[in-house]
């Protein structure tokens, strides 16, 4: 299934290994690639500051921290992200709360319609 997000390097940040795996899955069958993926914030802005990334995918909730010095960090690199949450849209602080959610468990068109919205550079 070829796809306009064929080939966009997608960064992963779950701390949930096996909830990470299902998203690698996903994007893999949306063609993107999975250009790295982190559990913690140091993990992630150490890849975001090491790797070429078009966009990323963010639990809100990292075991106990939140992502949103990633999405400030992302944000200011000109980098487009989703968060991702298992709580809605409630969590997210007013700086971030006209970003794009999508809700846990992740499914195939939910993260294909944000992915597409997204405004890749």
């Amino acid at each position: 299934m070829s796809t306009v997000l064929a080939g966009k390097r997608i960064l992963v940040v779950e701390d949930e290994f096996m909830i990470a795996m299902l998203l690698e899955d996903l994007l893999a069958e949306l063609e993107c690639v999975v250009a790295g993926v982190a559990a913690r914030p140091a993990e992630a802005l150490e890849l975001i500051d090491a790797t070429k990334l078009d966009a990323a995918v963010l639990d809100v909730n990292l075991d106990g921290a939140d992502s949103f010095g990633i999405a400030a960090a992302l944000g200011q690199r000109q980098i487009p992200f989703i968060f991702a949450t298992g709580y809605g849209g409630s969590r997210l602080t007013p700086e971030f709360a006209n970003y794009p959610v999508i809700q846990k468990p992740y499914r195939l068109d939910d993260l294909s319609e944000a992915l597409r919205r997204l405004d890749f550079a």
